[in-house]
């Protein structure tokens, strides 16, 4: 019995082989257009992409082309190849901008770069492309159903960013590089003010000053003294009972002294 089953699969599969091989060459366009709906509708993408590709110009100026745009869009997607579907979707919006479908087209162009978006420490153009579709899908439907979930999916985003500026200005501290974590501590609570990771960022940005300062020419230490000291009550006021509390306290203390000591010396 098996062994009966076994030779129909068989048969069946070397049958559906042989009509998709014919539909890739029919000049029955309509046919193959219904064809590649039903591989989509039965989850073989690839086949239907195939087939809409072999389709498509001719039936370029009618009423179809909307539909296989809208197909080969979800074909790419559903093949999670995100970057390029998401190119598809963008051609459809920019073909079709009154189409009942443009206004989801719109969404999945910002969804796919969403998917496409890499982890925090590689280049993050996708996700910067990502947030700036869903930023132009809210202006264009502010009243949308989903809002809440785009301004959700915009949050975590700006929190990978966040992150990969964050690890680089740290990179920097670790390294003792002061002065290029500076620059770049004080671009991330520029640029991300509300990120998770101001705390440490402050806390960081103050000891980089500080090492500045006291491992400066002398020259510049009474003005590196001076950041330094303006950035801990930067610090000490937004964060009092902060777990680095103590430390940046002794740290302000030798701060203070020097600064006495210098007005003495004066």
């Amino acid at each position: 019995m098996k062994k009966i089953i076994g030779f129909i699969l068989i048969v069946l599969m070397f049958s559906s082989c042989g009509e998709y091989q014919k539909l890739l060459k029919s000049t029955d366009y309509p046919y193959v257009y219904s064809k590649a709906i039903e591989y989509y509708n039965k989850g073989e993408y690839q086949k239907a992409m195939n087939l809409f590709d072999g389709i498509r110009s001719i039936f370029t100026g009618t009423s179809k082309a909307q539909s296989i745009a809208y197909y080969r869009a979800f074909c790419t997607y559903n093949q999670k190849e995100y970057q390029y579907a998401s190119e598809l979707f963008k051609q459809f919006v920019s073909l079709y901008p009154e189409s009942s479908y443009a206004e989801e087209c719109l969404y999945m162009m910002g969804y796919c770069n969403y998917m496409a978006s890499p982890r925090p420490r590689l280049d993050q153009q996708t996700s910067l492309k990502a947030i700036q579709d869903f930023q132009l899908y809210l202006n264009r439907y502010p009243n949308s159903m989903r809002k809440e979930k785009i301004n959700g999916y915009i949050d975590e985003l700006l929190d990978k960013l966040a992150y990969k500026d964050y690890l680089s200005a740290k990179n920097y501290y670790l390294r003792e590089h002061y002065k290029a974590a500076v620059v770049s501590l004080q671009n991330c609570l520029k640029d991300y003010p509300g990120s998770k990771y101001r705390e440490e960022i402050m806390y960081m940005l103050f000891n980089a000053k500080y090492e500045m300062a006291v491992n400066s020419v002398e020259d510049k230490k009474l003005e590196r003294y001076n950041a330094a000291k303006e950035e801990y009550y930067y610090f000490a006021d937004e964060y009092p009972n902060s777990k680095y509390a103590n430390e940046l306290k002794k740290k302000y203390d030798t701060i203070n002294a020097f600064l006495d000591n210098y007005k003495f010396d004066e």
